[in-house]
């Protein structure tokens, strides 16, 4: 289905009140591009997600909020018209007291189903040891001991082109044994809790507190029909301490990792092992020295490009 994406260029203060018109008139998704949000989670310590961002987002240089709205192609002139003259009603109704910038509005015609083509298009089976990531559309026959793990076309989490990724899957490898309980905390689209169960484990348990994640890991699993061998939980984190790992996986980030350092151990099993990934090294020490307060010790190091991989064991 096509689609018009209407950009709006105004300011912070009048953002809301343009997404609130455009919600009148769109079921197909408003969004509001705004640094102001970006430098506001980023200063925020205790709610940070990410581990850096570009230095050009924190300049003091005026920058355009960007809001945006999708309508069904069909109908767009008559329901872009109305956002426009709502906008502009708007602004008459606030002078004196609000900016809402320039309203430069632009559009251009959209494919809904574009980036599923894209990404079809550059995914290819990736092989990771003896893991091999497969798009769920190509005919890919294995080579002896090779473990193909298929993922569905849809699926906007790690597909295991990403260092990060690849590292998890890699290191696993060295210590699954046929009886291992393995844990995957922020599962994403479920790839190394399905690798860990093709790899022979017994079972794995898999966490997310995205629930879009939730879903793709689901599906995923029973795409490699190895749900039956998989938990997969809408959490933070395991709640049932009784469920102890021999292997937990975390692929996050290292303010996150930090974050989830008192938690983590509680199901991991005293002889088990702990792989964390998505560290880069301005958060390496951190990392370490968070996991070490709480009885953790560095085992292994692996690094990828910019991005970081520890093994930890019970000190």
């Amino acid at each position: 289905m096509k689609y018009i994406e209407l950009t709006i260029h105004t300011t912070t203060e009048a953002s809301e009140i343009i997404s609130d018109i455009m919600w009148n008139y769109t079921d197909y998704g408003v969004t509001i591009c705004d640094r102001a949000d970006i430098i506001a989670l980023q200063t925020a310590k205790e709610s940070t997600f990410w581990d850096y961002m570009d230095d050009d987002l924190t300049a003091d240089k005026p920058s355009d909020v960007l809001v945006k709205c999708y309508v069904a192609e069909d109908i767009a002139g008559e329901v872009v018209a109305s956002i426009l003259r709502d906008i502009s009603d708007a602004k008459d109704r606030s002078e004196g007291f609000l900016s809402f910038g320039t309203l430069e509005d632009t559009k251009r015609l959209v494919d809904g189903d574009d980036w599923i083509d894209v990404w079809k298009k550059h995914f290819r089976p990736i092989h990771l040891g003896a893991i091999v990531v497969v798009p769920e559309w190509i005919d890919y026959t294995p080579a002896e001991n090779e473990h193909v793990v298929l993922l569905d076309s849809n699926m906007a989490f790690g597909t295991g082109e990403h260092e990060t990724t690849s590292m998890c899957v890699e290191l696993m490898q060295e210590y699954i044994t046929p009886s291992s309980v393995c844990i995957d905390v922020g599962c994403g689209s479920g790839i190394l809790g399905i690798s860990a169960i093709k790899l022979g484990a017994e079972k794995a348990y898999l966490t997310d507190i995205d629930p879009i994640a939730v879903e793709s890991s689901l599906h995923n699993a029973k795409l490699n029909n190895v749900d039956g061998k998989t938990v997969v939980a809408h959490s933070n984190l395991l709640e049932n301490t009784d469920v102890q790992g021999d292997i937990m996986m975390a692929n996050i980030t290292g303010e996150v990792l930090k974050m989830l350092a008192p938690s983590i151990p509680k199901n991991l099993k005293k002889d088990g092992v702990l792989i964390l990934s998505g560290i880069i090294e301005s958060r390496l020490e951190m990392v370490k020295q968070a996991y070490e307060a709480v009885g953790m010790q560095v085992a292994f190091e692996k690094r990828k490009g910019e991005w970081f991989a520890l093994v930890l064991k019970h000190a």
